[in-house]
């Protein structure tokens, strides 16, 4: 019988506790089960997607005030709005008001709701608005929070879906902060051969990391990264997303007509196994605090590491989608019509309160500092020919 669900997802939670333990339990018995080693893409399938006990299933509270992190739609309405807009003609003009939108892991639902307000507004009909999401917990806050903020005709065309459709979808996908949360193997570069790190047990049963010389499946792409982009320094840590290719030849596969938004951190190919970056990009958020440790709180505490956005074009390329934009998200946002949106929504400036809201909304969403250059956004597609592109800088040439 499942833990009911914790009040909050920090360590003094009896119930997070508790649900902690049984993860850890989970684990220890999988490291039993490989032998004395978990390689580390399990142990992150597992910290993240064990039933009951993972840290999108368990319940606990991650997104906005009183989580763990904060994503570009809970800082602002300006992000969906702004999507909205710039997707709207593909709605509209390519697809005759009768697509579908699709979105990857919801979160608390605000992309949603502010996408749909926005295209209520510009007057653009959709037939429906299709959630792919694991985690329970968010799947109701999402409801919770589209039954307020939409009219109760908009509402009943949203539903909920455990994986994607069998059929083909005309329409527009949405994935901001997806890809990341794909696991990843974690190797290291030693004496000139790929080490796989993973997880084994010590005699007391705590978890910790181990090394074991790296499978064929993850030795040969690492040796043909480092051949390209080396050499790499002794001791050199990195990722590799096995799953990534995968996921975009699925959505490729799905997607016959429209256009498919990634938003995420990361980099191009040559930027993300760079000689200098070699402590990887793997991280943990617990709290509003990065963590680098990525044992530190099993089912507790997000785990994450950068896209490597030369793979997902190069997937893209090989499954019949076309390449349409990739930028920075700041400089993305900017010329899909961020600035206009900004307008409408302070007016003359008279309510000086959501001026300044809005404003450092905007310092957050495009500022290099802030969430501007470290995000990342691509559009894949086909059949788009409505699709403005003329305000967004071409960054394709970086990939």
């Amino acid at each position: 019988m499942m833990p009911p669900k914790p009040s909050t997802n920090t360590a003094d939670d009896p119930v997070a506790r508790e649900i902690a333990a049984r993860l850890r339990v989970y684990l220890q018995e999988s490291v039993a089960a490989g032998e004395g080693f978990l390689p580390f893409v399990d142990y992150m399938q597992a910290a993240l997607y064990a039933p009951g006990v993972g840290y999108y299933v368990n319940g606990a509270h991650k997104l906005g005030e009183g989580g763990d992190f904060v994503t570009a739609p809970e800082l602002s309405p300006l992000f969906g709005e702004t999507l909205a807009t710039w997707l709207a003609p593909v709605l509209r003009d390519d697809l005759g008001g009768s697509g579908t939108l699709l979105e990857f892991g919801a979160g608390s639902g605000r992309l949603a709701g502010d996408v749909i307000t926005t295209l209520r507004d510009l007057g653009v009909e959709w037939e429906r608005y299709w959630i792919i999401e694991v985690s329970p917990d968010l799947r109701a806050r999402q409801q919770a929070c589209l039954e307020t903020a939409l009219e109760p005709a908009e509402y009943r065309r949203v539903a909920w879906l455990d994986s994607l459709p069998e059929a083909p979808l005309r329409g527009v996908v949405l994935a901001n902060e997806v890809l990341d949360a794909l696991p990843v193997e974690l190797f290291r570069w030693r004496e000139g051969r790929v080490w796989q790190v993973g997880v084994t047990t010590r005699a007391d049963g705590a978890l910790t990391l181990a090394e074991r010389e790296a499978p064929p499946a993850l030795a040969g792409p690492v040796k043909r990264l480092a051949a390209e982009y080396g050499p790499w320094p002794e001791g050199y840590l990195s990722e590799w997303r096995p799953a990534q290719a995968a996921w975009v030849t699925a959505l490729a596969d799905v997607l016959e007509q429209g256009v498919a938004v990634l938003v995420d951190y990361g980099f191009p190919r040559n930027a993300y196994y760079a000689p200098e970056r070699h402590q990887g990009t793997l991280v943990g958020y617990y709290r509003q605090q990065m963590i680098q440790d990525p044992l530190a709180h099993p089912g507790l505490m997000d785990l994450t590491a950068s896209v490597d956005f030369t793979g997902v074009a190069e997937a893209a390329d090989a499954a019949g989608l076309d390449v349409l934009a990739y930028a920075g998200q700041g400089e993305f946002l900017l010329g899909a019509g961020l600035p206009q949106r900004f307008e409408a929504r302070v007016g003359n400036g008279e309510d000086a309160r959501l001026t300044m809201q809005a404003a450092q909304a905007v310092r957050m969403l495009t500022l290099p500092g802030e969430m501007g250059e470290r995000f990342q956004v691509m559009a894949l597609g086909r059949g788009c020919a409505h699709l403005s592109l003329d305000g967004i800088p071409d960054r394709r040439g970086r990939l």
